[in-house]
């Protein structure tokens, strides 16, 4: 369970640095693209196996981890416009409500438990996230075109999520771990750079050290958030479906909380009920 608590801990943490992109105007791309070669050095360097780069391609899990990567780059940004664009609290519902994508695989791929407790928990977890994330300006009309974002991120975080479980129960074990995530990274990175080869091509690429400081910062957090998320999933007796829920879940009152504290964002009545159904709702989920 330390595991969940800390993986908990850095994602809230990668939502606040998203925000502090755009306090001190730093090129998100060039910020996520530094990110991932940072991330990629600490799992080679946390990596216990004795795999040569060359070997690399010939693994099992290969072919999964560059999905992964690809999807990593896309979503990454995804995740920031939304957070830049829609809100914090925006960003932070519709990447945690995609909790019901790995949900409804679990059930159905590792015939994990489903009950009236479980569904009841994880209904009031969907609503919980909701009101945590509300705004004032909830009430004005809502367009497609302000959903764009804030939909691919739903998608894009659930078949990550459901990735991730899938590649860790069908190909990676525990010594392996570090250079899986290393490679999911890698192929990130590589493809961050063609983003950046575009933007110098159009003559619209700056570098600045504040931009490389930035990814710094992303980096290190990032590897960890998904070393610890793999490790809890390899948690003997705890189901998927749990953990995700109460993962998804504790990550979105934790943001709540840092947008009330850093970024002096108000509470409305929704956000404060939102966390009290938070709360229940894990205690539900856990319990089932």
């Amino acid at each position: 369970m330390i595991y969940l608590i800390i993986s908990i801990l850095i994602s809230s943490l990668l939502f606040v640095i998203f925000k502090l992109f755009a306090v001190f105007k730093i090129n998100t791309l060039q910020a996520i693209v530094v990110n991932y070669i940072i991330a990629l050095l600490f799992g080679l360097y946390t990596s216990e196996a004795t795999l040569r780069i060359t070997e690399i391609p010939q693994q099992s899990w290969f072919v999964g981890a560059f999905i992964l990567g690809i999807l990593f780059i896309l979503i990454f940004n995804v995740m920031a416009i939304t957070a830049q664009k829609n809100g914090l609290s925006v960003a932070s519902v519709a990447g945690k409500m995609s909790v019901v994508i790995p949900i409804v695989l679990g059930v159905f791929l590792y015939n994990e438990s489903i009950g009236f407790i479980k569904i009841a928990g994880v209904v009031l977890a969907l609503v919980a996230v909701y009101l945590a994330s509300a705004k004032k300006s909830d009430t004005t009309s809502v367009s497609l075109k302000n959903l764009q974002y804030p939909i691919l991120l739903f998608l894009g975080s659930g078949c990550i999520d459901a990735g991730l479980k899938y590649m860790e129960v069908t190909y990676v074990s525990e010594i392996n771990t570090p250079i899986f995530i290393a490679t999911i990274f890698g192929i990130a990175f590589i493809f961050g750079c063609f983003f950046m080869i575009t933007q110098l091509y159009k003559g619209t690429l700056k570098l600045k050290w504040k931009n490389i400081i930035g990814g710094i910062a992303l980096g290190i957090p990032n590897y960890y958030s998904i070393e610890f998320l793999l490790k809890a999933l390899k948690t003997e007796g705890l189901e998927s479906s749990t953990l995700f829920t109460i993962n998804n879940v504790s990550v979105v009152i934790l943001t709540t909380v840092f947008a009330l504290v850093f970024f002096k964002e108000k509470l409305i009545k929704k956000n404060w009920i939102g966390i009290g159904l938070a709360v229940i709702s894990i205690l539900l989920v856990a319990t089932a």
